[in-house]
């Protein structure tokens, strides 16, 4: 794997969302190289990057690579869709078709179905209050008892069994976004929500409806969400979740821009709003309340009255933004094709 590479970023001052925030510094993975996971790992001071092409561990203050890992020193799949971290410190490597990677001070334990995983291809993490872990999976998602570390299966309590994104909110309760909108467990009953009940916005812009089954398929692993070159809809499809600070729930929806829960219902965000894209890939808040978003148009910051936007004429890599994570300074990564840019304000 084409370790990453620093690349000091052409910057376009002359906006006012340029002035706001920009891109530091960009560093480089390959030109057909998927960034696909960022997190942070604030007591090393590592960023964790998932790749189409293995895993990085840079170190947050240099920007320096630390680490590189592919299947030659352990990891299960070299294409990684999620990177989770849990409370004591192990490392989780979401893969495709490769089942889960766990990692910890140099050594490795893989899981597969035949360990009580749902499925080989994994795609987020999350872990509750007393340390049950969360894994979310094209079949279901599991639980890992955080005593035993006993597997337990959920897929027909959840509205659609694809599952994209995992958030555990304040109340300890666990929000799952799925290719058919977004389930929530608050350790004794499930509800769930479509764009009929608010996720999402309209189709105002007509475009024709996604007949792709999932981001990519079991088959065919495109990260496809358009048809012959033209943006496709399908709002159900979510494909992050954030819990805020402030209690509201956030989706990232494909078409259906970024969809905020109050408690009580459902409002969204589009392109008319201000958002850079109505495909919302990656949500992520920094320790001021801001929400970022990572769209198919570049990023967006979102203060809570309006918008302020990065894209490929501030130093973005390529416009499709994939993953997002908040290093403790402040500092804003996305992940992209090609690469990872650092956005400082």
């Amino acid at each position: 794997m084409k370790p990453l590479i620093p690349v000091l970023a052409a910057l376009a001052l002359g906006t006012a969302a340029a002035q706001a925030q920009r891109v530091k510094d960009v560093y480089e993975v390959g030109p057909t190289v998927y960034v696909r996971a960022l997190t942070v790992e604030p007591a090393k001071g590592s960023l964790w990057v998932g790749t189409s092409a293995g895993v990085h561990e840079v170190e947050l203050a240099s920007g320096k690579l630390r680490n590189t890992f592919t299947r030659k020193e352990g990891l299960a799949n070299e294409y990684v869709f999620a990177v989770g971290l849990d409370r004591d410190g192990y490392k989780w490597f979401g893969t495709n078709a490769g089942g889960v990677s766990r990692y910890k001070d140099g050594n490795w334990k893989t899981f597969f179905p035949m360990h009580g995983l749902a499925d080989y291809w994994i795609y987020s993490f999350g872990q509750q209050k007393n340390g049950d872990f969360w894994i979310g999976t094209w079949a279901g998602v599991n639980k890992v008892d955080a005593k035993t570390g006993k597997f337990s299966t959920y897929v027909k309590e959840l509205i659609n069994e694809w599952v994209y994104g995992i958030a555990v909110d304040a109340q300890d309760r666990v929000w799952f976004g799925t290719e058919g909108g977004v389930s929530m467990y608050d350790g004794r009953k499930w509800v769930s929500w479509t764009h009929k009940d608010g996720l999402g916005a309209a189709n105002e812009d007509n475009l024709p409806f996604s007949t792709n089954t999932g981001l990519g398929t079991r088959s065919r692993h495109d990260l496809s969400v358009g048809t012959e070159g033209q943006a496709t809809y399908n709002p159900n499809y979510t494909f992050a979740m954030l819990a805020a600070a402030d209690g509201s729930i956030w989706a990232g929806t494909w078409g259906g821009g970024a969809a905020r829960w109050d408690g009580k219902a459902w409002k969204n965000y589009t392109v008319k709003d201000g958002l850079a894209g109505n495909i919302v890939y990656s949500v992520v808040q920094d320790k001021t309340g801001a929400i970022w978003f990572g769209t198919s148009n570049g990023v967006s910051r979102w203060d809570g009255k309006a918008f302020k936007n990065v894209g490929m004429a501030e130093g973005l890599l390529e416009k499709n933004v994939y993953a997002l994570a908040v290093a403790p300074n402040g500092d804003v990564w996305a992940g992209t094709r090609k690469g990872v840019a650092r956005i400082t304000r």
